[in-house]
């Protein structure tokens, strides 16, 4: 897998549409706060199909993408709770176990939003073909790679507020170009 590529195709799409990049990603993360994070995984969904649009078709994503996907509310909502309550549950016993349960959900699930939002795949369906483009059918490698490539770029910009609004998109686009690759 050319990463470079990926990276290239990613800084390239942030740097063309940064002005309507920066807008969504405000917005999102407003959206997050203000819901409490209820609203956290469907405007993701949104998220995602928007950049995912941008990405194949070239056009400017749009804040109100961000709600395109509110028939994924309810599976994604089941799925964060019982993600947060596995996290927690594996934070009680000890820090690491909680922190190795979040890398695996990530690991397994990486894909699951790109093909809920772009092939229509239900939740158990999204989740297995996630597993499946990671893990079965591409070099686990690659995927640790691309893991490691998506978390580096989302724990830089995490550190400061104004930096996750430039590098939520360029990871978002980084995970998507991939996803498209895989996906052929």
């Amino acid at each position: 897998m050319a990463f470079k590529s990926h990276l290239e195709t990613a800084w390239e799409m942030t740097l063309e549409f940064i002005a309507p990049l920066i807008i969504i990603t405000l917005v999102m993360f407003a959206i997050w706060i203000v819901s409490f994070g209820i609203l956290t995984p469907v405007t993701l969904a949104g998220y995602t199909q928007s950049l995912l649009k941008m990405l194949r078709e070239g056009r400017d994503p749009r804040v109100k993408d961000l709600f395109s996907r509110m028939d994924l509310f309810l599976p994604l909502l089941g799925f964060g709770i019982l993600t947060i309550i596995a996290v927690t549950v594996g934070f009680v016993f000890l820090v690491l176990p909680g922190i190795l349960i979040g890398f695996f959900i990530l690991f397994i699930c990486l894909y699951m939003i790109p093909l809920m939002t772009d092939k229509e795949l239900g939740l158990f369906e999204a989740i297995k073909e996630s597993y499946a483009m990671g893990v079965s059918k591409g070099s686990v490698t690659e995927h640790i790679v691309v893991v490691a490539i998506y978390l580096g770029i989302t724990a830089i910009g995490s550190s400061v507020f104004i930096g996750a609004l430039f590098t939520q998109p360029l990871a978002t686009i980084f995970l998507l170009s991939v996803y498209s690759e895989r996906v052929k």
